[in-house]
C-alpha cells in the first residue's frame, strides 16, 4: 500500500487510522488520508468500497446512521471532529455537502439558498439578498436564474439544481465541500458545467469529490486516492495516479482489468 505525498502546502483535513463499522460489517479499514487546502481530491475505486462512507465520515454524516461504528480520528484544522467536544453541528457549518441527485428543497430559488443562512441567524434581508447572489455567482447560477429568485427551485433543470444545490452549501461560507458523485445524475453538457464549477471553486474551498468517472477524477483533481474492499489503497497527485500508479491493484482498476 503506497500512500506517500509530498505535500509543502496546508493540510486542512486528515484521518488517522480510520475505522468504521455498519454494525458487523466493516466499510473502513484503518484509512489515513491528507486533504490539501484549496485542491481538488478524488476518490475513485468500485461500488462498495468505501468512498461515500469515508466522505461522508469528514462531516459526521454517518452519525445519523443506525449500527454505524467510528473508530480512529478525522482532524480537521488541528481538531478531530469526533472528540468528545466536537460538535457536529458546527462541523457541517465548515463542512458542506453536495449529493448525487439533486435535492433542491421545495421552495423559490432565493429560499433554498436563504435557508442555512437564516438557520445561523441572520435576518436582515440586504444581508441575505447578498449571500444569495454571491452564493449563485460562486455556483456559476447566478446570469441563468438572477430574474427567476421568486420561482419554484424545482422548475430548474437538473444540472441547474444541482448547481443550487452547490449554491446552497456555499451559503453558509465552508471551508470544504464534499461532492459524492455530482454529476451521476446528469447530462454531458451538465456534467461539463460541474466539472468547470469544480475547478473555479478551488480558488475559494477545498474540494473532495467521490466518482465513479475516472475521466472525470483526471479532468478535476489535484490529487486521487483509490479504494478498495474499504481500504485506501494509493494515495497520491493525480497525474502519478493514472500515469504511473504504484501499486498492483491500483494499475489494474486503472486500466479496466478489474473493477
Amino acid at each position: 500500500m503506497v500512500i506517500h505525498v509530498n505535500m509543502n502546502n496546508e493540510i486542512i483535513m486528515k484521518t488517522e487510522k480510520l475505522n468504521l463499522w455498519y454494525d458487523d460489517n466493516q466499510a473502513l479499514i484503518d484509512v489515513n488520508i491528507k486533504i490539501q487546502k484549496n485542491k481538488v481530491t478524488a476518490l475513485i475505486g468500485p461500488s462498495g468500497c468505501g468512498k461515500s462512507t469515508l466522505i461522508r465520515c469528514f462531516n459526521r454524516m454517518n452519525d445519523i446512521i443506525d449500527g454505524c461504528k467510528i473508530e480512529g480520528k478525522v482532524i480537521f484544522k488541528g481538531e478531530n471532529i469526533y472528540g468528545k467536544n466536537a460538535d457536529a453541528y458546527e462541523v457541517r457549518k465548515n463542512i458542506g455537502m453536495v449529493f448525487q441527485k439533486p435535492n433542491p428543497f421545495p421552495k423559490s430559488v432565493y429560499d433554498n439558498i436563504a435557508y442555512g443562512p437564516r438557520i445561523h441567524g441572520i435576518k436582515d434581508r440586504k444581508k441575505l439578498d447578498e449571500i444569495v447572489e454571491t452564493s449563485l455567482k460562486d455556483a456559476a447560477l447566478w446570469g441563468e436564474v438572477e430574474d427567476r429568485l421568486k420561482d419554484s427551485a424545482m422548475g430548474l433543470s437538473g444540472g441547474q439544481q444541482q448547481r443550487l444545490c452547490i449554491a446552497r452549501a456555499l451559503s453558509i461560507e465552508p471551508e470544504i465541500i464534499l461532492m459524492d458523485e455530482p454529476c451521476s445524475a446528469l447530462d454531458p453538457i451538465a456534467t461539463a458545467k460541474i466539472e468547470e464549477l469544480i475547478d473555479k471553486l478551488k480558488k475559494k474551498y477545498t474540494v473532495a469529490i467521490v466518482t465513479h468517472n475516472m475521466q472525470q477524477a483526471a479532468r478535476v483533481s489535484d490529487f486521487t486516492g483509490y479504494m478498495y474492499l474499504g481500504k485506501l489503497i494509493e494515495f497520491g497527485r493525480t497525474k502519478q495516479i493514472f500515469e504511473n500508479p504504484r501499486e498492483k491493484l491500483t494499475e489494474k482498476y486503472i486500466t479496466g482489468r478489474f473493477g
